[in-house]
């Protein structure tokens, strides 16, 4: 599944589960860096009005479907992949770097997030090692020199994989620095993956998900917050499942 936004086309390249643990592992084993995003219809919005969203999304080697509308788009075009967001992926990431003796990074959220996330990842993973965990100060560049500065100290602490909670456009922006910076370490941006593992934001029920209505359960959990966010997204869903629709009859597939 791909989208063409101001110019740029981003590829949903990692269409499963297990495409996604064979390439990070490769990266890994070879010891090469990379980027991987989770892209969302809301990403989508935030792309079409940021050109450095767009740049960031174009430094990212993996591109994953993160969110219901984006598989539903892919069907309609013909083109099925998995679920795989950000959130779910962490874990089994985590247990990657253990095997192969990588040492991961965390970068965002607060102090307090980030020792109770690092604490039930090395529970949850036997033999990981959380290199270093990072918590950056309150509106700071994600591509400026503050970024490079815990970039250095990432990299100083020998990780070799870093997990970044710092919400879109943040996160993919400090990936794409990371992937100029230091080439060598693989980001993987993870939104609010940590905050759930540490308890300080609850995620919704295991059968929410099931049924495909985690949108609806996070907006009545945050109505202020998401309704704006929700709303704008409505508004270029049609136009989206519309183009979808098109690439499939362009194609010509059944």
């Amino acid at each position: 599944m791909e989208f063409e936004i101001g110019g740029r086309v981003i590829r949903v390249n990692l269409p499963n589960w297990a495409t996604m643990e064979a390439r990070v592992s490769e990266r890994l084993a070879q010891r090469k860096g990379f980027a991987l995003a989770t892209i969302n219809l809301d990403h989508l919005v935030k792309l079409r009005s940021s050109e450095a969203f767009r740049e960031a999304y174009a430094a990212q080697d993996f591109v994953t479907a993160d969110g219901n509308p984006i598989i539903w788009m892919a069907r309609m075009a013909g083109r099925p992949v998995s679920l795989i967001p950000g959130s779910d992926a962490i874990l089994p990431l985590a247990r990657i770097a253990a095997r192969q003796g990588a040492p991961i990074a965390l970068v965002g959220s607060t102090d307090d997030t980030l020792r109770a996330a690092a604490g039930f990842l090395q529970s949850e993973v036997r033999g990981l090692e959380v290199a270093c965990c990072v918590s950056p100060p309150m509106g700071f560049d994600p591509s400026g020199a503050e970024a490079e500065r815990i970039l250095a100290q990432v990299a100083a602490s020998g990780a070799r994989m870093c997990f970044v909670a710092l919400g879109a456009p943040k996160q993919e922006v400090f990936a794409a620095t990371g992937r100029r910076v230091t080439p060598e370490i693989g980001f993987v941006s993870i939104g609010a993956g940590l905050d759930f593992f540490a308890g300080s934001q609850k995620r919704a029920p295991a059968w929410v998900r099931k049924f495909q209505v985690e949108w609806l359960w996070r907006l009545l959990s945050s109505p202020k917050r998401l309704a704006p966010r929700y709303a704008l997204c409505a508004t270029i869903l049609p136009g989206q499942m519309l183009r979808a629709v098109m690439i499939r009859f362009r194609t010509g597939r059944a």
